[in-house]
């Protein structure tokens, strides 16, 4: 039988909050790298590789083959490295099959009439249930949608990448009120996971570090089910959506939601330079509402 304990290894991103992962197979010495993070600063319109870079200096050290590059979903928050990295290692990229309806969504807001809203930026696309492996390590594709319509969680071995379904325990679960997030579909992704037996590893895509301690990003089902403060107390559907839906009104936008998803729904590719040689992002006004401000 094949282990099913994948060796995890994860960087943290101080500047989002966001955890990166490298899964590897002990026995092959093969790994896949999840949701990793392309430097950007705002202020400056500057990118940087430092956060991917980190990561390829970890593989290169432990003697790694890169199998997989893969996201959970179309990130609000921080730009994907997974066309730099794919670049750098010849991997394969991958996403959830919903992808199309995240980017059929975006296309509009961004008034891009031409972008292909066909997934065709990835080289593959999960399905629900698809399988896949990890060197010798078995993996499946849980559909995990409410947080973006796209949101998949990846179930390597006994370890589960959830991302921004579940948080650990002491900061509860993700938000819904982006364009096309429902709290209702988060808390029917929330029962799918923590249905996975009670010792499942889950890795969670962001620390926020609340009351200042350090940051963390594993916990278990078990963990996740006794503890989570958005769930252990929660008896109902409608009671998490009620709970859900009153946090997410109080809570500005993320700085970078306007900024990422123009470069994650094209995964990760950055604009192509103008005539002056310059990238240039795109901005919308007011296309998101009139959210809680800062």
């Amino acid at each position: 039988m094949a282990n099913e304990n994948p060796s995890v290894a994860a960087f943290f991103d101080r500047r989002t909050f966001s955890i990166q992962y490298v899964v590897s197979d002990p026995a092959t010495a093969k790994c896949a790298i999840i949701d990793p993070v392309l430097d950007f600063d705002e202020k400056s319109g500057a990118t940087a590789t430092s956060n991917a870079d980190l990561i390829l200096d970890f593989i290169g050290g432990e003697g790694l083959e890169v199998e997989w590059i893969l996201d959970t979903h179309p990130h609000a928050d921080h730009f994907s490295a997974a066309r730099y990295l794919k670049g750098r290692t010849g991997a394969p990229t991958a996403i959830g099959e919903k992808v199309v309806e995240v980017q059929k969504l975006w296309k509009e807001i961004y008034n891009w009439p031409d972008f292909p809203a066909d997934g065709s930026q990835w080289d593959r696309l999960f399905a629900e249930n698809d399988t896949f492996a990890v060197g010798g390590i078995p993996a499946r594709v849980l559909f995990s949608p409410g947080h973006t319509l796209a949101s998949v969680t990846y179930l390597i071995g006994d370890a589960a990448f959830v991302h921004d379904t579940l948080f650990m325990p002491d900061s509860g679960t993700a938000r819904a009120d982006f364009p096309g997030g429902s709290a209702s579909r988060l808390y029917r992704s929330i029962m799918q996971i923590l249905a996975l037996p009670d010792a499942t590893r889950i890795f969670v895509g962001h620390d926020y570090q609340p009351g200042g301690r350090a940051p963390r990003w594993e916990s278990t089902v078990a963990e996740q089910k006794a503890a989570n403060t958005h769930i252990a107390n929660v008896s109902s559907e409608a009671e998490y959506v009620k709970l859900r839906e009153e946090r997410d009104r109080t809570l500005p936008m993320p700085r970078l939601i306007l900024h990422a998803l123009q470069v994650n729904m094209n995964g990760g590719r950055l604009p192509e330079p103008e005539r002056n040689g310059c990238r240039y992002l795109k901005f919308p006004i007011g296309a998101l509402g009139n959210g809680a401000w800062e």
